[in-house]
């Protein structure tokens, strides 16, 4: 609770001797007409095709701090009004389609999404992208969504060169593979929208198969390195969310911060507290 509040005076106070700079959330920034903010169509190397992706480069010449921000199953939330008030408040922001989903080229596989997360990260991390893009590449942070929380994990338990992790209501994919054929198959129908090249049947039988590969709980100890956000709404999936953290924290992890919303999975009404939270955590790390 103490650390919620302290970052809430982060957003609402401007540092001493500075003039009070716009709220992100709530109005745009003075337009800076020698570096003004932009949207870069991209084409990310992966798996031997290039996915879609969509730079929102912020104001200024930067090199600007950079998140990358991964979308669930299937994506229909994508979070771009979270994209546009954290570009607002400084940041890059880029957001991507894993293969098979959205238009990306390939067949949608869960095994995948966090190699596509992966190859993002190494994409933005090419001088020449970084330098295009104004990008800081030793300023990268990675967040997700739903499934996209379950790939932040994985990827940033592997990467400590990143400066944080963001989980949004993640779903930990290794957990939801436990549940019954019939269950997962549902469940798969009901997601299988925007998928090319599987099927609810098959997308059930590769989470049933990955089921020890895909939980999340054995990034604990990579996780333990970096600062963590983990928000939690009432979708069900916060008990996963809440085993994870506290796995953070018996594998070392010090900088664990937790908030939860009374909210859907898609935080429907709750968007703004939600891109205030995640504004207030990455100037911590700035």
């Amino acid at each position: 609770m103490l650390r919620m509040l302290m970052l809430a005076v982060l957003v609402a106070a401007p540092a001493a001797g500075r003039a009070p700079a716009p709220d992100p959330v709530a109005a745009d920034p003075p337009r800076d007409t020698a570096h003004p903010a932009r949207m870069d169509v991209l084409h990310i190397p992966t798996g031997g095709v290039e996915i879609n992706g969509v730079a929102y480069v912020a104001a200024g010449a930067g090199p600007h701090p950079t998140l990358v921000l991964c979308h669930g199953w299937p994506g229909n939330e994508k979070n771009l009004d979270l994209a546009q008030a954290v570009r607002r408040a400084g940041w890059n922001v880029v957001t991507f389609n894993y293969r098979g989903s959205w238009g990306s080229p390939g067949a949608f596989r869960f095994a995948q999404v966090p190699q596509d997360a992966a190859a993002v990260l190494a994409y933005l991390r090419r001088p020449e992208v970084a330098a295009k893009l104004a990008a800081n590449p030793s300023r990268l942070v990675i967040g997700g969504h739903g499934m996209g929380g379950w790939a932040t994990a994985l990827v940033a338990a592997a990467d400590p060169a990143l400066k944080g992790a963001m989980l949004i209501s993640a779903a930990n994919m290794g957990g939801i593979a436990g549940l019954p054929r019939a269950d997962l198959i549902a469940l798969s129908a009901g997601n299988a929208e925007t998928l090319a090249g599987t099927s609810p049947g098959q997308m059930a039988d590769e989470l049933a198969a990955g089921r020890e590969a895909f939980d999340s709980l054995a990034g604990a100890p990579g996780l333990a390195r970096l600062p963590l956000l983990v928000l939690t709404s009432d979708d069900g999936l916060a008990p996963g969310a809440d085993a994870l953290v506290a796995a953070v924290r018996r594998a070392g992890g010090t900088r664990v911060t937790t908030g939860h919303v009374a909210t859907d999975h898609s935080w429907s009404d709750s968007r703004i507290a939600l891109e205030r939270r995640v504004i207030a955590w990455l100037r911590l790390l700035e």
